[in-house]
């Protein structure tokens, strides 16, 4: 009897085993990547939407419109998985005109000043579109092409690569770019974007990605949003957001996110120049590092649902954007896009560092090859 009783045991006990593992396999995901047609551009060429899926049910959405990052999702405490990027459900609310959520920004993310500069001797003139000054690549940058696309699936990692090839004198910029970025959804829950460029000619490039994050899930504006940064310094501006061509140190000033500090803390010291000049935050940090490895330089995290998201890259700066110029007249997602309603990490080099040759260099000569990486990684804390 007691071998019966012993044996009986065994075997339940192998049952729930195989329960078990059956239960568990179920809930473990694969990492998929599809596409569906997103729109018509007006010359009548068809922008597709890639879904990428990892195995634990993150999802990124990406169209080759743009390179734009239509949803990103994220979990919160209780396991509620809800989009945290602002954008549209469809590609014709894009075609209307926004603010670059979610797009590649390019040749050059961020403003030159009059739209000129000078290369060996030669000056260039830029589109000038956002007050005296020329922002994010001109009138048609790269956030308004169509880039061809490549689905990636490699063992259990998806992504996308896009490519461009810019032409010589396009937007006023010199030279032919051949231009590559790859978009990789990681089983950590991140995204990683890889940038890489080569020219014919001398030029200047600054490629970065402008997703605008609302880690509530567009319940409720960013302000309560806790950020820290690594950085002891920032780029200056004056009233047109053009650098003064100094560093300023953070210390003592609304600017000092070295400690996790909620963005509405201090963003309203009007009394702080810098403040007054960016109408909140709009400047550029320059990130505390000793090499040009992919490190983590910043977090957010939002208390109330504990969706916390750590930023690395391996650029030496980032442009802290705190969506100031949101008023209300977009809307997306169920939601309206107010002021303040979502908050950029745009990794980059300095603003108009053509002109100020006492920053960090962004010439891309021939023969060179451009490349960059940045990485967004959600957890929960």
């Amino acid at each position: 009897m007691k071998t019966i009783a012993l044996l009986f045991t065994a075997l339940i006990g192998l049952g729930l085993a195989s329960c078990n593992k059956t239960s568990k396999e179920e809930k473990t995901m694969t990492s998929t990547i599809s596409k569906e047609v997103f729109g018509e551009l007006p010359d009548g060429t068809k922008a597709d939407l890639y879904t990428l899926t990892n195995g634990n049910g993150m999802v990124v959405k990406i169209s080759n419109y743009g390179g734009i990052i239509t949803q990103m999702t994220a979990e919160d405490k209780n396991g509620k998985w809800e989009d945290v990027v602002l954008g549209f459900d469809s590609l014709s609310t894009y075609l209307k005109g926004h603010p670059f959520f979610g797009a590649l920004v390019g040749r050059y993310g961020n403003r030159i000043a009059k739209g000129k500069f000078t290369l060996d001797g030669k000056e260039y003139s830029l589109p000038i579109n956002n007050g005296p000054n020329s922002l994010h690549g001109g009138i048609k940058g790269f956030d308004k092409k169509l880039w061809n696309a490549t689905e990636i699936k490699k063992d259990s990692i998806v992504g996308l690569e896009l490519t461009y090839v810019s032409a010589d004198g396009e937007e006023g910029f010199p030279g032919k770019l051949n231009v590559k970025v790859t978009y990789t959804l990681t089983n950590d829950n991140g995204l990683q974007i890889d940038y890489e460029a080569t020219t014919d000619k001398t030029t200047i490039i600054n490629l970065t990605n402008h997703s605008y994050f609302n880690l509530t899930g567009m319940k409720k504006d960013i302000l309560g949003h806790e950020v820290s940064i690594l950085s002891d310094s920032l780029v200056p501006v004056d009233g047109t957001l053009i650098p003064t061509g100094k560093l300023l140190s953070v210390t003592g000033t609304p600017f000092d996110f070295r400690e996790p500090t909620a963005v509405g803390k201090r963003i309203d010291q009007t009394e702080d120049e810098q403040i007054k000049n960016g109408g909140g935050y709009d400047h550029c940090w320059v990130i505390n590092r000793s090499n040009s490895e992919l490190i983590p330089f910043a977090t957010v995290r939002d208390p109330e649902s504990g969706r916390f998201m750590e930023v690395s890259t391996t650029e030496p700066a980032v442009q802290f954007y705190t969506g100031n110029f949101l008023d209300g007249s977009l809307k997306g997602k169920n939601a309206t896009y107010n002021k303040r309603f979502g908050l950029c990490l745009e990794t980059e080099h300095y603003p108009d560092s053509p002109n100020q040759p006492q920053f960090p260099t962004t010439v891309l000569k021939p023969g060179e090859t451009y490349k960059t990486s940045t990485k967004y990684a959600f957890s929960v804390k």
